[in-house]
Formats: structure tokens, sequence, C-alpha cells
């Protein structure tokens, strides 16, 4: 069973669409133009175009393509600020998402928001720029997708829970105690959220964030079964557990 899964995005337009390149360069060898994509979440946020990432989404899904768009952490707190100015994530309560670490500003600099201002005024201006489908978006999309022997979150699982039973705050922000573990997971675990040089295999878990939030490229990556392969300009790459 075929699946196709694309990194932390952090608005790129450039990379994911290089990123998509990859993927048609893939279906043409293979024939299969049904396998879906899984986009692993964190559309905005420190690239410069989150604005062309969501529109590219919302339209690819709109004309047919088989796309899935899980919830990032980012997008979560995308979505938080819309809502209130005040409102931090409840599971990163130290940062704000205006602050520079997190990139905020230059996702609502793409919408045309003036940043350098006070944050009622941003929130204000934003509430006006941001196309509400854009905020239904990043609101709505699922926090997993699972498929044959894969399963798909932002973040990754807490171990030892039922995969039905996760909830979203540790499928968009769990590190170490899912990172560390060596068991079994049952599926393959394909994540981002934890940046890494290069997509690696680690045996119960796939992570494919290779930094695009930091100036490196987007992975896309081939499933088949368990068997996972990077996509690059000279084909299939696979990528073998540690």
């Amino acid at each position: 069973m075929r699946s196709y899964a694309i990194g932390d995005i952090h608005g790129y337009l450039d990379q994911l669409t290089a990123a998509h390149g990859l993927i048609a360069a893939d279906r043409a060898r293979t024939g299969d133009h049904e396998a879906p994509v899984v986009h692993i979440g964190d559309l905005c946020d420190r690239g410069p175009d989150t604005r062309g990432v969501i529109d590219l989404l919302l339209m690819g899904i709109a004309r047919g393509e088989n796309w899935i768009v899980l919830k990032g952490n980012h997008d979560r707190m995308f979505g938080c600020f819309l809502e209130t100015p005040w409102r931090n994530d409840p599971s990163h309560d130290h940062l704000f998402w205006l602050d520079p670490p997190l990139g905020g500003r230059k996702t609502l600099a793409s919408y045309g928001v003036d940043t350098d201002r006070d944050r009622a005024d941003i929130h204000a201006e934003a509430r006006d720029k941001v196309p509400p489908a854009h905020l239904d978006f990043v609101r709505g999309n699922p926090t997993s997708y699972q498929r044959g022997d894969c399963f798909f979150a932002h973040a990754g699982i807490r171990p030892g829970i039922p995969l039905d039973h996760q909830t979203e705050d540790d499928l968009v922000w769990i590190r170490d105690d899912f990172l560390y573990a060596t068991q079994d997971h049952g599926p393959l675990v394909v994540h981002g959220h934890t940046t890494v040089d290069h997509a690696t295999h680690y045996g119960n878990r796939l992570n494919i964030d290779s930094g695009a939030g930091y100036g490196r490229p987007i992975s896309a990556v081939v499933l088949e079964g368990r068997d996972a392969f990077l996509l690059t300009e000279d084909g299939r790459k696979p990528l073998l557990p540690r």
C-alpha cells in the first residue's frame, strides 16, 4: 500500500512546490496517481509565504487532489492567536506566537499585516486580512491519519496509549516521551515537529522534518507498507532503519 508524505513546510511555498514535483515524478514512474499525499503539518511560521502555502493546498484539494493535511503545533498557535490576541497555546505557555523564535509575525506579514505595533492592533488587522477559509482550514485539519502499516501525526504519539485514544496535545506537541521510546507502536509512526538533518528511519518511527523552518529543503517520502524511500531528483533513495 503506497502513500506519500511531505514534512514540515513552515511557509516555504517554493520548497513545497518542489516536493510536489518530486511526487509527481515518482507517480509518473510508477503509474500510480491515486496514492494519497499526507502533509505532516506546520504549514505556517518562519518562512515568507504562509498565505501562498495555504492557498496552494486549498486549491489542490478543491480540484480533487488526494491530499491529507494534518494540523501541526504552529498551525494551532496561528488559530489560537486569531481567536484572541492574549491566548497562548495551552501546551506552550512560555513563548507567545508573535515572539521571534516561533515566527508568527512572518505568517501575518504574508497576509499584508503590519506586525510592528501593539498586539491588539496586530490581531484586529489579522482578523480583517486572513481569509476565513484559511482560518477554518488550520483549525479544522485532522491531527492524525492511518493508512495500512503507517500512522501519520505531526509530532508523534504517546507510547502505550491506543492510537484511537491519543490526545490532540500529544499528536501536535509531544517530544521526549515519544522520541526516546524504543518499543514497537504497531504501525510505523510517520511524523515531523522535531528537526533532524535529513529524513531518518528509527525502526518504529520515521521523522521527516528536515528543517524547512531553518532554511533547509522539505523532505518528500514514499512509503510502501513499512518500507520508506526519500524522493530525490535522481529517484528513490531507501531510508533504512538505524
